[in-house]
Formats: structure tokens, sequence, C-alpha cells
């Protein structure tokens, strides 16, 4: 044979051999590694079964400590209900005994009104018996009477009530004659009472007016831009608001000077926006000036609003609401008018209740009673304010019984309700409480008033301001109705009017002031 055949074929049945012994060898290993598993694995299953017992044993013990004490706290509450239901009922048992008590007492009680009845019908009878016979008793002595005094008993009956009738009279006369006289020993005791319980329910306030308010500012630099170059922004102040300002030494302060309390509130206003601003110039003055003006407009609105929420008005029309809130910047005899007509509507309001009448209406009547003091510019200045202010009441749509309390609450027209005393009365009271008026402030400022109005009566004149405490009469006129030399003349007619109409302290300067003004837009 082929040598290479020979080499191949050995080397395949060493392969073969040496495969075979290695398989050999393998399972001989393999079934070594499966009795160590089996070994191994029999270990853990006895190490597992024992485990198991343990935990076994112990989930028992657990299970029968929870169960003990499940067992226990189920016998408490057992207890606890036995216990409830044992009280509950030796409660009813208790119950049972007092309802059987109480039963027992009641068929005694029967029994005793049983007895009563009884022996009430006896004694009824008893009654009618004893009736019957004072009846007959009494008509028998009737029929006597009638014999011996030869009328019968209806004719004695008549002359009987004749005569009862006479001394009733006579006695009802006494009575109300001595009624009268003690009404009139209580009247008036009972009405100050009355007046007097109104007061003191009433809180009051004293509100006195001035003509001054000062304007705080925060360094005396800014004087010197108030005032302007040669006082060109003072003046077009003054010219815009009708107020005279004052700069002196005060150090942080400038005074505003005027009669009006608006004016004084517009001046101090524009010029709380003007020194914010830091922009001070005639033209930017004029601005604010109109601009703030709206805004007391506004105010003025608003304060009317807030006061008939206050005092419970309602339907009241926007022209009086209008001139409700103008009563805050008026005064009357040195008296805040918006302060004194609360008050005497607050006043109305508590003796209305007093007496049994209606307490709104009273306050209404009370709040409007001095609307006539608040003029405006169609107002004729000669009719007595309660008349006017009842004309405008009833322009308004107001109740008769309102009107007739405006108008009458200075006796000008007759009072036709009860509203009307009411309302005199509170009047009154408000102004005569010590310190409520003064009637040197409310003169002054009539003669203030009276400047400007003689002002107002020449052509041309376009404003009029009365200053210095009256002692100056600031005058603008129209420049194309007045010329320079009717100005002159203007002033001299104004001071000849003054003197010939008007009584003051000192002297009045009469300043007319004439300004012709160009201004064009650059575009």
């Amino acid at each position: 044979m082929d040598p290479i055949i020979l080499t191949v074929g050995g080397i395949l049945l060493g392969l073969i051999i040496g495969f075979l012994i290695a398989k050999t060898i393998e399972k001989k290993n393999a079934s070594k590694l499966v009795k160590d598993a089996e070994k191994s694995a029999a270990t853990i299953i006895k190490e597992a079964k024992s485990e198991g017992e343990a935990l076994k044993k112990d989930k028992i013990l657990q299970a029968k400590e929870k169960f003990i004490e499940l067992k226990s706290e189920h016998e408490k509450v057992i207890m606890s209900r036995d216990k409830k239901m044992a009280d509950a009922e030796k409660r009813t048992r208790d119950k049972e005994s007092q309802v059987s008590s109480e039963l027992s007492k009641n068929k005694k009680l029967n029994q005793g009104l049983e007895d009563k009845v009884k022996d009430y019908n006896h004694r009824l009878e008893i009654l009618d018996k004893k009736q019957e016979e004072i009846d007959r008793l009494h008509k028998s002595q009737v029929e006597q009477l009638e014999v011996i005094s030869s009328l019968s008993a209806e004719e004695a009956k008549a002359q009987l009530v004749e005569s009862l009738k006479g001394e009733a009279k006579n006695d009802a006369m006494a009575y109300i004659q001595t009624t009268i006289e003690e009404a009139k020993l209580t009247a008036q005791q009972e009405a100050k009472k009355v007046i007097v319980n109104t007061i003191q329910r009433v809180g009051t306030e004293e509100a006195i007016d001035n003509c001054v308010s000062v304007f705080n500012i925060e360094s005396d630099d800014v004087k010197g831009r108030i005032i302007g170059r040669e006082g060109r922004n003072i003046r077009a102040l003054e010219a815009a608001t009708g107020v005279e300002i004052i700069v002196d030494d005060t150090p942080e302060a400038i005074i505003l000077s005027c009669f009006d309390s608006v004016r004084r509130e517009i001046a101090r206003l524009s010029l709380h926006k003007l020194v914010t601003d830091g922009r001070i110039h005639p033209a930017r003055i004029e601005e604010v000036v109109k601009k703030t003006k709206k805004q007391i407009e506004q105010e003025i609105i608003e304060v009317g609003k807030r006061t008939i929420i206050d005092l419970g008005i309602h339907n009241l029309h926007p022209e009086l609401v209008k001139t409700v809130g103008r009563m805050k910047y008026r005064s009357s005899y040195g008296q805040n008018l918006l302060q004194h007509s609360r008050e005497v509507a607050k006043l109305c309001g508590v003796m209305a209740a007093e007496l049994g009448l209606n307490s709104k209406l009273a306050k209404r009547a009370g709040l409007l009673h001095d609307i006539g003091k608040v003029p405006d510019a169609e107002t004729d200045m000669e009719t007595p304010h309660a008349i006017l202010g009842m004309q405008w009441a009833e322009k308004y749509g107001e109740k008769t019984d309102v009107c007739n309390a405006i108008g009458a609450h200075h006796d000008e027209i007759e009072m036709k309700s009860l509203l009307a005393p009411i309302v005199q009365v509170c009047d009154a009271i408000s102004g005569a409480r010590p310190g409520a008026r003064r009637q040197v402030l409310d003169s002054y400022i009539q003669r203030l008033k009276d400047l400007e109005d003689i002002a107002f009566g020449f052509n041309g004149v376009k404003k009029a301001y009365a200053i210095q405490a009256g002692r100056e009469l600031r005058v603008i006129v129209e420049s194309d109705k007045v010329d320079d030399q009717k100005a002159s003349e203007l002033s001299f007619n104004i001071s000849q009017k003054i003197q010939t109409d008007m009584t003051y302290p000192g002297q009045v300067k009469i300043t007319v002031i004439r300004e012709t003004r160009a201004v064009n837009i650059a575009k």
C-alpha cells in the first residue's frame, strides 16, 4: 500500500482513538458533576425544608398572638356594650318607675278634680236658686216702689239717667280742664326733653372756616420760581385764580389769601401741581388752573354723592347733588355750610323718630334747608335764601312737605307740615352751639363779595377779585371792549361806586388790568 495512505490512515485512527478517549473521560466527569449536583440539591432542599418549618412556626406564633390580641379587644368592646346596655336598661327602669308614679299622681289629681267639679256644679245649682229668689224679691220691691212713687220703672230710670248725665258732664269738664292745665305745665318740659335727647344722640363738630390757607414747600428756593422773572409767574397765578399769594420770610411756606374757599383750593392744588412738575411759567399756569377747576367741579359732585349716601337719602336730583357738594366750599356765619347741613339733617332725623314722624323725609329737608345759600350765575341775590331754596326744591321735584320746610325755616312763609318746625328747631340748635358761628367773619366775607359784585356791574369787566383782606380790588377787563382810556375811567367809576354804596374800614385800592395777547403757532 501507499505509505501516504498508511500515514493518513494512522493519523485518522489516532484521532478517532483520542476522540473516543476524550468522550470517555468527559462522560466520567459529567457523571461525577451530576452526582455532586444531586448531593448539593438534596442539601439545599433539606435546608429549605428546615427554614420553611422554622418560618411556619414563627408565623403560627404571630398569628396566635394577633388572634389573642384581637380577642382581648373584642372582649373589651363587648364588655363596654354590655355596660352601656345595662345602663340603658337601668335608665329605662327608672323612667318606667317615674312614669308609673306620675300616672298614680295623675289618677289622684283626676279624682280630686272630679270631686271639685261635682262640688262646683252643686254650688251652681244653689246659686241659681238664690238668684231666682233675688229676682223675685227685686221684682216685688220695684212694684212696691212704683206704687209708693206713682212712677213706672222706665220713668224712674229716665230721670236717673238724666241726673247722671249732668253729673258726668260736669265731672268730664272738670277733668278736661285739669288735663289741659297739666299739659300746659308739662308740654314745655317734654319738648325740652325731646330736644335734649336729640342733641345728645348726635355727635357734633365745630367747623370754623377761615380766609387763609398755608401752602408748604420743601425749600425756600421754590419761592423764587413761583414769583418768576419780575414777578410774572405770581401775577399770572393771581390773575388766573383770583387769590392773593403772599410770599414773605415765613420759612418753607406760602400764604394763600381769599374769602372764597373754592378759589383758595384751586390755587392750592394748582401750586402743588406746578411745584411737583417743576415747569412754572404763565402759559403752564393757565393750563394747570383750568384742569384744576375741572377737578374741583368733579370733586364737588363726589362730595355731594358721598353726603347723601352717608345720610341714607335716595333719588335726589343731580343738580341738587351738585348744590350739596358746593356747600363744602361755603360758610354761614363762619360755620361750614355742608357740615351745618349734615348736622341739621341728623338732628332732624333723630327728632322726627322721637316724635314718630318720617325720619328719612326729615333728613332730606334738613340737608336741603340751606341750598339757597349756594349761589350760581342765575341767582337773584335779593331773594331770601329760604325762599330761593324752596324754589329750587320745587323745580327739581321734591315733595311738598320738604319744600315747605325749606321755605319756612326762617318764617318767610307759613308752616304747613310738622317737618317745618323740626327743621327750624334743628337749624337753631346747630347754629346756637358755642363757637359754631362767627358773625364778624360772615359780614367780612359779604363785604368782599359786594366789592366784586360792584365791579361786575360795569361793562367790559371779565374778572374781579377782592384781595388783601378787602383793601384792594383787582379788575381784569376785556381788551377788545375796554381801551386804555376807558380802563382809567372804569377804575375811577368803580371807586366812586364803592364810596357811595359801601361801608368799610380804611381805604380800597382799585386796580384795572387790561392785557393784550397775541398767540401764533409755528408748524
